[in-house]
């Protein structure tokens, strides 16, 4: 049988061998299957219980090594670190690392829309192996894998400049080049338990970036680190 259009084409194994965990052909295919998949396949499971679980696993995670680490920073530093380094840009700067699009199983909407690079879906995935790798392999595999993930991260020297306060990195440049104030725009999904936020960010009447994140100021983070990093490299709007 002809692999469907919405299949990536891609091998898994260069991805098992990047990532260097042992967690079963079945849950890894369940961690790469979006949503968006599944709803056009009858409703089969998607990998949105694993990104939950990746989620923690990796805020977790790097809270304990930002914790040991810096022994010298404040709480607000400290948080203002790990932002950077979980939010859904960094996430999806990881995932185009290791060339992670190229193999999420994607509904024919998302496929033509782009959404083998949307920084959501990529981050979702990012969180979602991280979550398969937890159940299959164990707390210490998941946290190695979450510390070999954001080692480039770790090692580029401007990942805590903007990254550490994006918002006002943002309004700084935004002023410096006659853009005027961000506007932030926020919308929210999901129960009351475990609700998602969007932030959009506009210059004037230009849609900028957007993000999302597990509260308000996450989602206007990491809105900002996009719009941030989009006017530093002179890269069109967003709109």
């Amino acid at each position: 049988m002809s692999q469907p259009a919405s299949e990536p084409v891609s091998d898994r194994a260069d991805l098992v061998s990047f990532l260097d965990v042992s967690v079963t052909p079945e849950l890894l295919e369940l961690a790469l299957t979006h949503r968006s998949f599944a709803y056009e396949h009858g409703g089969i499971s998607n990998n949105e219980r694993l990104e939950f679980l990746g989620d923690s696993i990796l805020g977790q995670a790097v809270t304990v090594m930002l914790y040991r680490e810096n022994p010298d920073l404040d709480e607000g530093d400290l948080a203002k670190r790990r932002a950077s380094l979980v939010s859904t840009v960094a996430l999806a700067e990881i995932a185009r690392h290791i060339g992670l699009g190229q193999y999420i199983r994607l509904g024919r909407g998302e496929e033509l829309t782009g959404g083998r690079d949307k920084h959501s879906i990529l981050a979702d995935t990012v969180e979602a192996i991280i979550g398969a790798t937890y159940l299959d392999a164990g707390p210490v595999a998941a946290t190695g894998l979450v510390m070999r993930l954001i080692a480039p991260l770790l090692a580029d020297p401007d990942r805590f400049g903007a990254a550490m306060d994006p918002k006002t990195s943002l309004q700084e440049l935004s002023s410096a080049q006659g853009r005027g104030m961000p506007n932030y725009v926020i919308s929210d999904s999901g129960p009351d338990h475990d609700k998602r936020f969007h932030a959009i960010v506009r210059l004037g009447k230009d849609e900028i970036a957007e993000g999302v994140g597990s509260s308000k100021k996450m989602a206007e983070m990491a809105a900002a680190l996009q719009a941030w990093t989009k006017l530093s490299a002179g890269a069109p709007d967003a709109s």
